[in-house]
């Protein structure tokens, strides 16, 4: 509700930074799905389908027993077993075959892997001026019976594709994009004389299940809320079902690490126990004492909420909250209410650093992309964390009372 208005607060005149996988997302692809056998969608149009589908997606033909139709007409009905030739961008591609919930045609052939280690790569070439593929058919260079790639799709600059994708004369300066193991797939690209374009997230013919990692957390989070197992099993094993599961690869996995932040984490959860054995916790508290006692418990609790939100930007909100937390809960000892209020408190004040781009990493992830600069994030962060200062503690005191 507060972003309604809110954003007016942030200047228009920022341009963010246009990276190199933006640049390359304008590609249309050209790629085929088949409607499959046991299709669980009504009979449809091709207008009807076309309006679930993003704009930039068009149908530019209809393949039915070895027939082509090029751009049928929109109250042509669509059957199972029908293949249509789709172009657009690789994602917007991806999301129209998932939601009409139809096959890329290729995209389930195996993939042979040299390796144990191995994995199922994408990777966007061009079509060079040498190349052996010029001038050739997919169905006459048998590119998977000869060299183990699956063509998911083919961009072509100048000249819309009408007809069927395996027997399209290749051109030099095409885009393709393949799908092989990835040891391999630099050989057969020097192999065929393709030039592999700046490597980014490629999704069109992924085996990722979207839903996957939602279903996992969710069956994590109710045996924890039961008290099946304990959080930090739950959530590792979790993590573990989910690679094991193909929702996401090792590689991303290993790479999703902040080495940085994990070291730190490491580093302050003994800091953390030391300030609880040592008596910090309760020096410190008792030198706040003095100043939470005698005021409303919903203003001592935001005023441990300000006091979380002011430390993140100089450590992280996870590091807060090891060091703030035995603080927050000794205070409330001392002032005669139960911790759990107070330990919320520093939770949210933790996660809440709206003023600058370093105390949260998706602060830092909006700030390139929204072409923000330092001295934006108070415009709007000042009147947000006024806000959870005003509707936070009243909230945590609704559901833990003192």
């Amino acid at each position: 509700m507060f972003l309604a208005f809110g954003y007016r607060l942030l200047p228009k005149d920022r341009t963010g930074a246009l990276g190199l996988s933006a640049a390359l997302s304008a590609n249309a692809y050209l790629t085929e799905a088949r409607v499959p056998e046991d299709w669980t969608l009504e009979p449809t149009t091709i207008t009807a389908l076309s309006e679930t589908a993003p704009d930039e997606v068009k149908v530019m033909a209809l393949i039915r027993e070895g027939k082509r139709k090029a751009r049928p007409r929109g109250n042509t009905v669509i059957r199972p077993g029908d293949t249509l030739l789709l172009k657009g961008g690789q994602e917007a591609l991806e999301d129209f075959i998932d939601a009409a919930r139809m096959k890329l045609v290729r995209g389930d052939r195996p993939v042979l892997l040299e390796e144990a280690k191995d994995e199922v790569h994408l990777v966007e070439a061009v079509i060079g001026a040498d190349s052996p593929l010029t001038g050739q058919s997919v169905r006459q260079l048998d590119l998977y019976g000869q060299h183990g790639l699956n063509l998911l799709g083919v961009s072509r600059s100048g000249y819309e594709l009408t007809q069927h994708l395996r027997t399209a004369k290749l051109q030099s300066g095409d885009v393709l994009l393949l799908q092989g193991s990835e040891s391999s797939l630099p050989g057969r690209l020097a192999e065929l004389g393709l030039l592999p374009l700046a490597e980014r997230e490629v999704r069109l013919g992924g085996t990722r299940r979207k839903f996957l990692p939602a279903v996992v957390l969710t069956i994590a989070m109710v045996m924890v809320g039961f008290g099946v197992i304990p959080v930090s099993i739950a959530f590792f094993g979790a993590a573990v079902v989910i690679v094991a599961l193909g929702g996401l690869k090792m590689r991303e996995a290993y790479a999703a690490l902040d080495g940085p932040l994990l070291v730190l984490i490491a580093a302050l959860i003994p800091v953390s126990d030391a300030i609880q054995q040592t008596g910090g916790a309760d020096l410190i508290a008792g030198a706040l004492r003095g100043l939470f006692e005698g005021i409303p418990p919903v203003v001592a609790v935001a005023g441990m909420m300000l006091a979380s939100m002011a430390v993140t930007p100089f450590l992280n909100n996870a590091a807060t909250v090891l060091v703030v937390a035995p603080i927050a809960a000794t205070l409330a000892q001392q002032l005669g209410y139960r911790p759990d209020p107070f330990l919320m408190a520093v939770a949210v004040g933790a996660a809440c650093d709206f003023l600058t781009p370093i105390g949260h990493q998706c602060n830092t992830m909006v700030m390139g992309p929204g072409g923000y600069k330092f001295s934006d994030y108070p415009k709007l962060g000042l009147p947000l964390s006024f806000l959870v200062l005003l509707i936070g503690p009243p909230t945590i005191l609704l559901f833990w009372p003192m």
